[in-house]
């Protein structure tokens, strides 16, 4: 294989990889805590989209436990973005992990 092609699949593998970062973008996931009581909503892209809290966990007395909700909801939701983008790669890869893309 000549150094031409080489550079020229590099460009497709951008290309096609620029193409699943934004079809990523417009893929959405839930994230909960609290038995549902504190959802969060992530793109592929693991961008915070929207915070939703049920009325019964805003407590002024416990703000603690509504912080640790939260947090739970977002890690929840970044980690099945990540997992959302890592299925996206395998495709693109055929399945080989590539260090750094995600």
């Amino acid at each position: 294989m000549d150094m031409g092609t080489l550079m020229k699949q590099a460009q497709q593998f951008q290309e096609r990889l620029n193409q699943m970062q934004d079809e990523l973008g417009a893929k959405t996931v839930t994230g909960s805590a609290g038995g549902g009581m504190v959802t969060v909503t992530v793109n592929g892209r693991g961008e915070l989209l929207s915070l939703s809290l049920e009325r019964g966990v805003v407590n002024p007395d416990d703000v603690q436990l509504l912080q640790d909700l939260i947090l739970s909801a977002v890690n929840d939701g970044l980690l099945k973005a990540k997992k959302l983008g890592q299925g996206e790669l395998g495709k693109l890869t055929g399945g080989m992990h590539i260090p750094g893309l995600f």
